[in-house]
C-alpha cells in the first residue's frame, strides 16, 4: 500500500515544481508566435514602386532553433545556462520566418529571414539542457536539482512573476458606493490585441446606458438596434421571455423613433458627436465591429450575436439589482485567471511585432521613394525586436505600464528560490485597502499558500501557489471536444 511519502516522492520524479510555466513557455514558441503571424498576414504598404499596381508582403512559418552563440570570428555553436551565466550573455533563440514578396498576385521573392532572438527558458523544450540525464546535467556544470522556470539575461537570472486578473469576457454586476448609477455591470472583452472594457449602468430615469471605447453613455437599446435587432417586441422577448420587467419597457419608449437600422446609426453618430460626413455610417460600423464585445467577433455577421449577449447582460444585471440573483464573488478563484510566462511574452511580442512591422514598412516606403529599391530583404532590422524584448525583459517595465513583471531571481537558498519561481502577484494597488482581495478565500485551498505573503502593505495582494497546485490550459478551439459535445447537445 503506497503511503504519502512515496505518493508525493512519485509525483516529483515525474513532474517539477515550476511544471505549469515550463507547459505555458513551450506552448508560447509551438503556437502562440505563430498566432500572432497569422493574425498579422499580408502586410500592404501605401507607397509602392511606380511600375506595380499591387504589392504585399506575405508573413509565413516560424522557426525556432535552439539556444546558439555567435563568436567574433563568426563561428556559431550551442551555448549553455552557466556559459551564459559566466559571460554575461543572454540565454535566447533566434527565430526566423518565412518571408514573401507578392507583386501583381504572382510570387516574386521569398526567403527566411532572421526576426529577431527570444530568451529561453531554462529546462523548456527550446533549451539545450532539455532532457539531459544527470551524468550530462553535471557534465556541463549544472545542478541536476535546480528547476528551471526562468530566464538568463546579460548574465542574470530573470523571473517572470505570474500575473492574477480578473477573467475576461464575464459579465460581473457590482454595488456602487458613488455616482448616479446605484449598480455597474462591467465586462472586459479580449480578443488578440484588444482588451476593452464595457459599462452598463442605469440612471435613475430608469434608461439603461452602454460605455466603451468612444461610445461614453448611449442608450443600450440604440445599441442592439444599430445591431440589427430591431423590432421592440423581439428585443423584450430576448431580454425576458415573460417581459417581468418594466424597465425594458421604459427604454424600448426611450428608442422608440428609432424604425431602422439606418436610424438607429445616425441616432449613435449624434451621440457621439460624429460631423456630418459621407462615410459616417461605414465609420460607426467599423467602431461597432471593432471595439464593441471583440470576443464575440469582428466581423459583420456577428452582430447579431452581439445583440443577443447584450440582452443576456441587461438580464442579468436586472436580475442583480433587483435583488433576485446574489452578485458574484469576484475573488472566486473561478473568476480569475492566471497569467503564466507564456501568456505575458504572448502580449509583448504582440506588440512588438506590430513595431517591426510598421518599421519594415517605413524602410521600404524609404527605398521606393529614393527609387533605390532591389529587395525586401534589406528592410527587416532583427535587432528591433531582439531589443525590445530583452529590455522589457531585463527591466521588468511591461506594456500596460506595469511594472516588476520581471524580478531578479532569489538565490538565498534552495527554498527562496522555489518560493520566488511560485510568486503569484495580483494587479490591485498595495497602497489601496481592498480588505475583501487580501482575505484568504475558501477557493484557495490547495491552490495557494495559505500562510506565505509577506506583512505590511502588499500583505494579501502577493501570494504563492501551493507545492503541488499546477496550472490548467484554458485553450478551447473551436474543434474541440467540449464544443463539439455542446454543440450535439443543442447550444448555438
Amino acid at each position: 500500500m503506497y503511503r504519502y511519502k512515496d505518493l508525493i516522492k512519485n509525483y516529483f520524479e515525474k513532474h517539477s515544481f515550476v511544471d505549469s510555466n515550463i507547459r505555458s513557455f513551450n506552448n508560447f514558441m509551438e503556437k502562440g508566435i505563430q498566432k500572432i503571424i497569422t493574425e498579422t498576414q499580408d502586410v500592404l504598404p501605401t507607397i509602392i514602386p511606380s511600375e506595380v499596381s499591387e504589392f504585399k508582403i506575405k508573413l509565413g512559418k516560424i522557426e525556432i532553433e535552439k539556444p546558439q552563440i555567435v563568436e567574433s570570428d563568426g563561428s556559431k555553436r550551442k551555448i549553455y545556462p552557466t556559459e551564459a551565466r559566466l559571460r554575461k550573455l543572454t540565454y535566447s533563440a533566434p527565430v526566423y520566418l518565412d518571408v514573401s514578396a507578392v507583386i501583381d498576385g504572382v510570387e516574386r521573392e521569398s526567403f527566411k529571414a532572421l526576426i529577431g532572438k527570444i530568451p529561453v527558458m531554462v529546462k523548456s523544450k527550446f533549451c539545450n539542457l532539455h532532457g539531459l540525464s544527470e551524468e550530462k546535467l553535471v557534465e556541463n556544470y549544472e545542478d541536476p536539482n535546480d528547476p528551471g522556470g526562468y530566464f538568463i539575461l546579460n548574465g542574470n537570472e530573470r523571473v517572470l512573476i505570474i500575473v492574477e486578473d480578473l477573467a475576461s469576457n464575464k459579465f460581473f454586476v457590482e454595488k456602487n458606493k458613488v455616482g448616479p448609477s446605484q449598480f455597474v455591470g462591467k465586462v472586459y472583452s479580449e480578443k488578440g490585441s484588444y482588451r476593452i472594457p464595457h459599462i452598463i449602468e442605469q440612471m435613475r430615469t430608469g434608461t439603461i446606458y452602454l460605455t466603451f471605447t468612444r461610445f461614453n453613455r448611449v442608450p443600450i437599446i440604440a445599441v442592439i438596434k444599430a445591431l440589427g435587432l430591431i423590432r421592440d417586441e423581439e428585443i423584450a422577448k430576448t431580454i425576458s421571455e415573460d417581459n417581468q420587467y418594466d424597465d425594458i419597457f421604459i427604454n424600448l419608449y426611450e428608442t422608440v423613433e428609432i424604425k431602422t437600422q439606418d436610424d438607429a446609426v445616425e441616432f449613435l453618430a449624434k451621440k457621439i458627436g460624429m460631423a456630418q460626413q459621407e462615410d459616417r455610417k461605414k465609420r460607426i460600423y467599423d467602431l461597432i465591429d471593432k471595439y464593441l464585445l471583440p470576443h464575440v467577433g469582428l466581423n459583420k455577421e456577428d452582430r447579431i450575436s452581439k445583440a443577443y449577449n447584450l440582452c443576456k447582460y441587461i438580464k442579468k444585471y436586472l436580475m442583480i439589482s433587483r435583488g433576485e440573483v446574489k452578485q458574484e464573488d469576484k475573488d472566486h478563484y473561478m473568476n480569475k485567471r492566471l497569467k503564466l510566462a507564456g501568456s505575458l511574452l504572448e502580449d509583448l511580442f504582440r506588440v512588438n511585432m506590430s513595431s517591426l512591422i510598421q518599421d519594415m514598412l517605413y524602410n521600404f516606403q524609404r527605398l521606393v521613394k529614393r527609387g533605390k529599391f532591389q529587395s525586401i530583404r534589406i528592410i527587416i532590422r532583427d535587432q528591433l525586436l531582439t531589443s525590445r524584448i530583452k529590455s522589457a525583459m531585463a527591466t521588468g517595465s511591461w506594456i500596460g505600464g506595469r511594472k516588476g513583471v520581471s524580478q531578479n531571481m532569489d538565490r538565498t537558498n534552495f527554498l527562496s528560490t522555489l518560493s520566488h519561481l511560485q510568486r503569484v502577484v495580483s494587479l490591485l494597488s498595495s497602497a489601496q485597502e481592498n480588505f475583501e482581495a487580501r482575505a484568504l478565500h475558501p477557493t484557495h485551498f490547495g491552490r495557494l499558500c495559505p500562510i506565505e505573503t509577506p506583512e505590511g502593505t502588499p500583505i494579501g495582494l502577493r501570494k504563492n501557489l501551493a507545492l503541488l497546485a499546477r496550472v490548467s490550459e484554458e485553450e478551447i478551439s473551436d474543434d474541440s471536444k467540449i464544443v463539439k459535445q455542446l454543440g450535439e447537445c443543442g447550444l448555438k
